[in-house]
């Protein structure tokens, strides 16, 4: 009796290989035909030696891993990956790449061409990005003032003279915002404040223009006309010419009375100037004084403190409250108008897009500019009026000898030593009031 079953005895073992296998040979030696299943004598008679590459596979008769030659074969391998060492295939320890020698080694990152890579790209963006921004901004100037219709004009000195104007303009404005900015609901729009500020190779000056100074309107082309309009030798105050003919006509009386070229011009209206101070976040003033005026709103205790918009417009439009009136006024203009480009200028406004952007938009959209206004003459004007009162420069109100039936009269001598330094981009030597 055995101990096979169905009446196998020990002679079929070696014949066939478990229930329904059709061949002599175990499923796996059939499919992998490199592991050899049994001993094959070697040439010289002695102890076969296993196939290159592929380790001895150690056979089991009790269980305990005994190598008989004779013996019970399972016909079950270890586990290892044939054709390589246990472990070290492609994909594993010592394969291609891993470091290990296996295979070939992982090339070192070129860390030269990444970084090359990498500066190119965000050069790229930078450039991209910049010229963006600049054709968006051209786009946004409001290039409305004509100064080739202006006529007999004073022949150009050194450096680069900018007429600035204040309007009193409520174009644009809703009557909630009328009512909080106390300007009430005029038509039309008339000159709150003019100036006048010289660049060149040296220090700017900033010359306020007092709106009752006393001029005379000179021979002009009508802007909107065509018509020569004679001069006959009157005298009004200087904020008349703006509300005669506008900007152009206010250019030609400006060059007429004072026998200097301006060069650009640029206008800018009550909404305009209160969005430019809330989008850069505010503007730091020392206030010299407690100011109280019902007609500008202005309600500011003296010291330090942080305009918005709103308190912005009403510091530089009170007079009334203020002992010099005009005069006092023209000089916390200038004041003002310079801290508010210092602070345009700053790192945390024109390296913050979250803050750059907004300002420029405020200020581009409520800018009123001459044609051949660009915008790093723009640039000029801001950084010039900054150095006004961060750096060398010179802030002044125009020299004046008296005044005649409310008109306020300048000194003729000192304005024609004042016109001659700025033609000739000369530091300004003479004080005004």
């Amino acid at each position: 009796m055995n101990d096979w079953p169905q009446g196998w005895s020990d002679d079929n073992r070696d014949n066939r290989y478990g229930r329904g296998s059709a061949g002599a040979q175990p499923e796996s030696a059939r499919v992998m035909r490199q592991v050899r299943r049994g001993p094959a004598a070697s040439p010289g008679g002695g102890r076969p030696a296993p196939p290159y590459g592929v380790p001895q596979q150690p056979s089991y008769v009790d269980g305990q891993g005994h190598d008989g030659y004779d013996s019970y074969d399972s016909g079950y391998n270890t586990g290892q990956v044939y054709g390589s060492p246990a472990g070290r295939g492609p994909g594993g320890p010592g394969g291609p790449g891993d470091g290990y020698g296996g295979g070939a080694p992982r090339p070192a990152p070129n860390w030269r061409r990444r970084i090359k890579v990498t500066s190119i790209t965000l050069v790229t963006v930078l450039v991209v990005t910049l010229v963006g921004t600049y054709f968006w901004a051209d786009s946004k100037l409001n290039r409305e003032v004509d100064l080739s219709k202006v006529i007999d004009r004073p022949e150009a000195g050194e450096g680069t003279n900018y007429l600035i104007v204040g309007s009193d303009s409520r174009e644009g404005m809703t009557d909630e915002q009328k009512k909080n900015l106390h300007t009430g609901s005029a038509e039309g729009k008339r000159t709150d404040s003019m100036m006048l500020l010289h660049t060149g190779g040296g220090a700017p000056t900033l010359i306020s223009l007092p709106r009752d100074s006393d001029v005379e309107i000179p021979t002009f082309v009508g802007s909107e006309s065509g018509k020569t309009y004679q001069g006959t030798g009157w005298h009004v105050k200087l904020n008349a010419a703006y509300a005669e003919d506008g900007p152009e006509l206010l250019v030609r009386t400006v060059e007429f009375n004072t026998g200097l070229h301006i060069d650009h011009y640029v206008e800018i209206g009550f909404a305009g100037f209160a969005n430019i101070v809330d989008a850069v976040g505010g503007v730091e003033m020392d206030i010299p004084q407690d100011i109280k005026d019902t007609k500008s709103g202005a309600d500011l205790k003296k010291g330090k403190q942080v305009l918005d918009g709103q308190q912005a417009l009403a510091f530089v439009r009170t007079r009334y409250a203020l002992a010099g009136s005009d005069l006092d006024r023209t000089k916390n203009q200038q004041k003002f108008l310079s801290a508010l480009a210092g602070q345009v200028a700053t790192p945390s406004t024109v390296l913050n897009p979250f803050k750059l952007y907004p300002t420029m938009g405020a200020g581009l959209d409520s800018l009123i500019v001459d044609k051949d206004m660009s915008l790093f003459g723009l640039a000029d004007m801001f950084w010039a009026m900054k150095g006004v009162s961060g750096g060398d420069g010179k802030s002044m109100n125009m020299p004046l000898a008296g005044s005649s039936g409310g008109n306020l009269l300048w000194d003729k001598d000192k304005v024609k030593t004042l016109v001659e330094q700025l033609k000739n981009d000369e530091k300004v030597t003479v004080s005004g009031d």
